[in-house]
């Protein structure tokens, strides 16, 4: 017998679970740091025992002696291994196709409806997660959640120019959108499904309140806008900025206040900032969040930066436990917000905790070589950073967007260089590129978090 989606999902009971917006906002993110963590350690325990059941956990937990009914407070969480994306690359491997870490697989799909998405596959297989009809619904709770924060409201048109593919990303904002937030939906994609020139018209002529798609792109569309004839500020009618990108930019060219949230494949929306600024509320009805030394694994104190390494508390199928995800932030300790909540805080997204690359005994990331390119003035807010093997020996090499002329492209490059030198402390090789040459690279318009370095050697 088949159990159709719309039964596979007690949505009275979602709801006082996982308020969605706007009451979310008037009820658990005021709530007071005891409920808090009751709630936390309450989904903790029964999330546990449930990912006890599946093989990989199951084998994982029996080697370093972790038992599931053992979860006393949250702080026993710490006593879990975690694990990363290597382990999951391992599992595909000694159990093709979906590996031995699902919670559900298609022969279930008959009484548990399901979808399945696919992060990875640009150097290796793709690593599939298989959604239950629920794991979808609360994760477009939380997506909308995070959606209502950064300006968007019920009822108004938004271009979803996102990539729909076999990410997550596009179909989740679409699900919040459409379901949760009541919103009328303009599947655009990417300028390669729909062009730059129609998105405009489409964001002009039906009112789109919000463009969903990179902060890069988005400022693209901007400059077609004034190809076309128009005026951005005054002939757009955004009114949120749900976008990924450089905030100081965007809000001048819009004039409309710009928030920044974090989330992932797996485990969808996890935190969003508030109109304080200070640091992204995490849904923590859904997740618990550590931080740990990207190296060791290692807890590491609040205010430090490191690895996040996240517990999801809301799904039925493929679980997410101490998910060392190697995403780089840190946390704030637990204290109440100036907009009122009590939600631990995280800081935003700060680049990648495997990316780090040892240069004649220096330890850089590729993140702090972008942010010390762009201080050079001339150059433009977009880089991308490659580990060449270049006579035996390794290098990096930074490639950094500018408009100069051509014949000022040498000493600007020579600065940039210079800079870095200055900085790090060893010689780090640029190239000055044109608008646009980039995008292959870093995926602009394509992946949820732009891609800023990929290893050659």
């Amino acid at each position: 017998m088949i159990r159709r989606p719309w039964a596979a999902v007690d949505y009275e009971a979602l709801m006082r679970a996982y308020p969605p917006a706007p009451e979310y906002f008037e009820t658990a993110w005021l709530a007071p740091p005891e409920e808090i963590e009751a709630t936390q350690l309450a989904r903790l325990q029964e999330r546990a025992l449930a990912a006890a059941k599946v093989p990989f956990f199951e084998r994982r937990w029996a080697a370093a002696g972790f038992d599931a009914r053992s979860l006393a407070t949250t702080e026993d969480l710490w006593r879990a291994p975690f694990y990363t994306v290597d382990d999951i690359r391992r599992s595909i491997e000694a159990h093709p196709p979906w590996g031995d870490y699902q919670g559900v697989l298609p022969e279930d799909a008959l009484r548990e409806p399901m979808r399945v998405y696919m992060s990875g596959g640009t150097t290796g297989k793709s690593r599939p997660t298989f959604y239950t009809q629920w794991d979808r619904e609360v994760g477009a709770v939380l997506t909308a959640r995070a959606l209502y924060m950064q300006g968007i409201r019920p009822g108004d048109v938004v271009l979803n120019s996102w990539a729909y593919g076999t990410h997550n990303g596009a179909f989740a904002f679409d699900e919040a959108l459409h379901r949760w937030l009541n919103c009328v939906v303009i599947t655009t994609g990417t300028g390669n499904v729909t062009s730059s020139e129609r998105q405009v018209e489409f964001a002009i002529e039906y009112g789109a309140t919000a463009i969903l798609t990179t902060g890069d792109y988005l400022l693209r569309l901007a400059d077609v806008a004034r190809e076309m004839g128009y005026d951005p500020s005054a002939d757009f009618k955004i009114r949120a900025l749900p976008n990924i990108g450089d905030r100081e930019r965007l809000e001048s060219r819009f004039g409309v206040e710009c928030f920044n949230s974090y989330g992932f494949h797996e485990v969808q929306w996890v935190s969003v900032e508030c109109p304080a600024h200070d640091g992204l509320h995490i849904f923590e009805d859904a997740f618990v969040v550590q931080i740990v030394d990207p190296e060791t694994g290692e807890r590491l104190p609040d205010g430090e930066l490191g690895s996040i390494c996240i517990t999801e508390l809301y799904k039925t199928g493929s679980p997410q436990f101490r998910y060392n995800i190697m995403d780089l932030s840190y946390l704030y300790p637990r204290e109440q917000c100036a907009c009122g909540s009590w939600l631990r805080r995280m800081a935003p997204f700060a680049g990648r905790g495997d990316n780090m690359v040892k240069l004649r005994g220096v330890n850089v990331w590729p993140e702090a070589v972008g942010e010390i390119a762009l201080s050079v003035p001339g150059t433009e807010p977009d880089w991308f950073v490659r580990a060449v093997r270049v006579d035996r020996r390794d290098e990096l090499v930074v490639s950094v967007v500018s408009t100069v002329a051509d014949g000022e492209r040498d000493a600007l490059r020579a600065a940039v260089e210079d800079r870095l030198k200055e900085r790090l402390g060893v010689r780090i090789g640029a190239e000055i590129v044109r608008p646009g040459d980039l995008d292959a690279w870093t995926e602009v318009n394509v992946s949820p978090k732009l891609k800023r370095f990929r290893d050659e050697r």
